[in-house]
């Protein structure tokens, strides 16, 4: 299968310095590289061209975030198989033959992750997909392997190939027929969550999303924004809320978003009390822009097909906050 290894890339070049190296060294014969440029105003390109001829460039007319940025991008690719990885991201021997063997031997797969680690301590899950994704019954994301900022240890646990909710858009391997029939990604997320909409949506179009533990690869993380920066907190919150509106079943639809709201408002004076209300505000915001968007999501959820069995577990912020269950071999 012609596969295409796709890096977004804005303002970049000591990312790609640093970790283009890596995809270049372990690179399959099947596989061609390219960099997808979000409008770069530093010297990412001129670069590239000089210290990696053989990457293809595709330069995007704006940044577009994300979403927009791979949709764009991924246009003017050609290949059967996309691998839509972050710039922070090192990867390892053998890293392709395991994943594109399971697309080859399942037909029915469309999106696949390989196990995620921390670049900065490699014996710990990264937080951005772990050991693979699912949401709650309230539409919460978690990994195996990371509940909310609970990191486990990789002992082997979660070397398997099994069947996965959503798949980290750190590195995101989707047959190309697939994405574009699902029209990409949705270009209002701008960024963060993005992924888990997209998986949903190909459940819901009969799709299976796997993960595959015998492909390994390390990420840094929060190289674009950390975790502590309120954009992000912002982006999470209104993606989550919009993620649930647009997909969730209409029989579960009320409670659910009923209940997010109430649980935002928690973690909001969850913020302020631990002396950060930027954060606070940013919950708020994201609320104010859930509302803005109400009616917009509303018709596109119209447009979608759903299934009601979307939910791994029913409330991981019970069982983690309350009933003290930090791995996800403790979640029922």
């Amino acid at each position: 299968m012609k596969t295409a290894i796709v890096i977004l890339n804005w303002n970049g070049k000591k990312l790609l310095e640093e970790f283009l190296p890596s995809i270049v060294k372990h690179n399959s014969d099947t596989a061609e590289i390219y960099v997808a440029d979000n409008a770069s105003t530093d010297n990412s390109i001129a670069f590239l061209k000089e210290h990696f001829p053989t990457v293809k460039i595709v330069v995007n007319p704006e940044n577009g975030g994300y979403a927009k940025g791979y949709n764009d991008a991924l246009q003017h690719i050609d290949a059967d198989i996309y691998c839509l990885i972050n710039s922070d991201i090192e990867v390892t021997h053998n890293w392709l033959p395991p994943i594109l063997n399971v697309f080859k031997e399942n037909p029915n797969t469309a999106i696949i992750q390989p196990k995620l680690l921390d670049f900065k301590d490699k014996t710990k899950f990264e937080y951005a997909g772990a050991g693979g994704g699912f949401v709650d019954f309230f539409g919460y994301p978690y990994c195996r392997g990371r509940v909310f900022n609970h990191l486990e240890t990789d002992e082997g646990q979660f070397n398997d190939i099994t069947d996965i909710f959503w798949a980290s858009g750190a590195c995101f391997f989707i047959r190309s027929d697939v994405f574009h029939q699902l029209g990409g990604f949705d270009e209002d997320y701008f960024a963060h969550q993005e992924e888990i909409d997209l998986c949903w949506r190909a459940h819901n179009e009969g799709h299976n999303v796997k993960y595959v533990g015998t492909s390994t690869v390390y990420h840094v993380g929060g190289a674009t924004l950390q975790e502590t920066n309120p954009h992000k907190t912002y982006l999470n919150f209104r993606n989550s809320l919009l993620t649930v509106l647009k997909n969730v079943p209409s029989r579960y639809l009320f409670q659910t978003v009923f209940s997010r709201l109430v649980l935002d408002g928690i973690a909001g004076i969850k913020f302020f009390l631990e002396l950060r209300p930027i954060h606070t505000w940013s919950i708020l915001k994201a609320h104010l822009s859930f509302y803005k968007n109400l009616f917009k999501f509303i018709k596109k959820r119209r447009a979608l097909q759903r299934k009601p069995d979307y939910n791994k577990h029913t409330s991981v912020v019970w069982q983690y906050f309350v009933l003290g269950r930090k791995k996800f071999e403790d979640l029922r």
